[in-house]
């Protein structure tokens, strides 16, 4: 049964190596060609709501994989991508790459019957083999608030025919975040947070609107000191004096690299002369469970709460 069994998914490897080399072909044909309606509907087939098979599962994106677990279903992954870090034994999968970097070889060689993946993920290119060689895929939206978590885990949920668990699970997040956001509602002085990812070049790069870096900011009842730009930009010593923040937050190194070593912070004159840099409130958590927006987010907006606030908030 076992010889029975190898044999079936060496076969099913195979045919999906030849479905992708010729997709991969189609892609590099039609590439230098005017768009053309019939190949355009190829990848806009009709949209995937829950696998039919999930028995052979691969997660793109540390917070999917996160509510995978969360929900029971960790059985089925066979393979996960490199900010898929949480829980533990999730890293003893197969490793199919970075979701901004992955490789239609390297999804395809653990022959998935479906794969979640998270908004965002790619590159295009990929996707679209990986599409066009036939495996089942349901894009994850990502939003950055409160709500989108909840329906990111009910998205999950669905994809995965476990629709129940995932009401359970939203309702339970949806209420201790909204426990959060009671607590922090009535502070009449709001706290500055800048979240600085790196440095590059001694200027450091920081969060503007629009990230999850902000949008966790908020639901942790602080004002993101950045709100002149969209994205991650670096900062100028004028710009970071005006920025004024009460606490600068970091993330631990993740596949982002970003900077969890904040001994040398404070020889920036211009850091040091803001009123975080003065108190030496500086605070580092780690990367998934800050930016994830996944299960454990009300809890990390809990704990960035008390860091600016203290327990005591009412």
């Amino acid at each position: 049964m076992f010889i029975a069994r190898s044999n079936h998914l060496s076969s099913r490897i195979k045919s999906y190596r030849l479905a992708a080399a010729l997709a991969g072909g189609l892609l590099a044909t039609t590439a230098s060609l005017a768009p053309v309606s019939g190949i355009v509907a190829v990848a806009q087939a009709e949209e995937l709501k829950t696998f039919k098979d999930s028995s052979r599962l691969v997660s793109v994106g540390g917070a999917v994989t996160e509510i995978v677990y969360a929900l029971g279903e960790d059985s089925k992954l066979i393979g996960r991508d490199r900010t898929s870090v949480y829980p533990e034994s999730v890293t003893k999968l197969p490793d199919i790459g970075y979701m901004r970097q992955l490789s239609s070889e390297g999804v395809l060689s653990v022959a998935p019957t479906a794969m979640l993946v998270i908004e965002g993920s790619g590159p295009v290119e990929t996707m679209d083999v990986l599409k066009r060689a036939s495996v089942p895929m349901i894009v994850v939206p990502e939003v950055f608030t409160a709500q989108g978590i909840t329906d990111k885990i009910k998205a999950v949920g669905e994809a995965l025919g476990a629709q129940e668990k995932a009401a359970a699970l939203a309702a339970k997040v949806e209420a201790d975040l909204k426990a959060v956001e009671t607590k922090t509602s009535t502070i009449k002085e709001k706290k500055r947070v800048l979240f600085i990812l790196s440095r590059q070049g001694g200027r450091f790069q920081v969060s503007g609107q629009g990230t999850a870096a902000d949008g966790m900011i908020e639901m942790a009842g602080g004002l993101n000191a950045i709100d002149e730009f969209q994205g991650y930009k670096q900062l100028t010593d004028e710009a970071l004096d005006k920025a004024a923040p009460d606490l600068i937050l970091l993330m631990k190194t993740g596949v982002d690299k970003a900077m969890d070593d904040h001994s040398d912070l404070l020889s920036n004159s211009a850091l040091a002369a803001t009123p975080a840099g003065r108190n030496k409130s500086i605070v580092t958590m780690d990367g998934l469970y800050l930016l994830g927006f996944g299960p454990r987010s009300a809890e990390a907006a809990r704990e960035l709460s008390e860091s600016l606030y203290g327990k005591a908030v009412q």
